[in-house]
């Protein structure tokens, strides 16, 4: 019975008569290159497939609210069904602070590489020129009731359970570490906004906080939309998921596939 090496050469020898001139050492020699030859096409191969992929997503908020300035006279305020949101100071000089938040993890694998980020907002109410409007990554997570003010909104409406207001997190029982919210100090991006229109923020800040979230979903909490807060009258109202202009996180990244199945030779069949 031949061996499997004597076996394939001669069925190589069969395919090819000019290889029947071989010698021995020859043909060894040309059967490992050969070998190695597929080995490297091979791993060339599971390294295609298991590269990444180009993607592009919209996502829409999963929730949003504005956190307004407590007023002992009015009580905990808030927006949480509202059509819009708020950054700055009004007319009265009393603050306002948007937080919205995306369901990064539930739309992007895991493993993914962030390679662009960018947030659209549309801002529909001002008394301001162009100002500053600043994101920061929140430090701590919040809620949204079923608040919702009335008119144009800039005052907010009663707080209803688990709204973020002021002072909590989850009125009227999960307080913020630090009243007006919990936030990095880093500015993740800024944009001057000055009359109504279609705004967009984009950074390199930006794509390391939806990394960040990507690698981790727990540490998951949206931004703070930081308002000019230097004086009165400053304030700048944007659409909110509810509207019919919602804000839009538009997130470029990289999937990484899994490896293509190892295709194993069929065994040679015995004479």
């Amino acid at each position: 019975m031949p061996t499997t090496g004597t076996y394939f050469r001669e069925k190589l020898q069969e395919a090819y008569p000019s290889l029947k001139t071989l010698s021995t050492t020859n043909y060894n020699l040309m059967t490992s290159k050969t070998l190695l030859t597929a080995a490297l096409a091979a791993a060339i191969g599971l390294t295609c497939t298991a590269l990444a992929s180009a993607n592009i997503i919209n996502i829409m908020p999963s929730k949003d609210n504005t956190l307004y300035e407590f007023d002992p006279k009015e009580g905990d305020h808030s927006n949480g069904a509202g059509f819009h949101l708020f950054a700055g100071e009004n007319a009265q000089g009393e603050v306002r602070r948007g937080v919205l938040a995306f369901d990064v993890g539930g739309a992007i694998p895991p493993g993914s590489t962030i390679t662009a980020v960018s947030l659209s907002m549309n801002m529909s109410m001002t008394p301001a020129g162009a100002l500053t409007v600043e994101l920061h990554k929140l430090l701590a997570d919040w809620g949204e009731g079923t608040s919702h003010a009335p008119m144009g909104e800039g005052d907010g409406a009663p707080a209803t359970p688990n709204d973020a207001t002021w002072r909590h997190r989850f009125f009227d029982s999960v307080f913020w570490t630090t009243q007006g919210g919990d936030f990095s100090a880093t500015v993740s991006a800024s944009q001057s906004v000055g009359s109504t229109g279609q705004y967009t923020w984009s950074s390199a800040q930006m794509v390391a906080d939806v990394q960040s979230w990507v690698d981790n979903p727990a540490s998951n909490f949206g931004w703070l939309v930081l308002g000019d807060e230097t004086a009165i009258g400053t304030a700048k109202r944007f659409d909110t998921r509810e509207s019919a202009s919602p804000p839009m996180l538009t997130i470029e990244f990289s999937a990484r596939m899994a490896p293509s199945p190892r295709l194993r030779p069929t065994p040679a069949p015995r004479p």
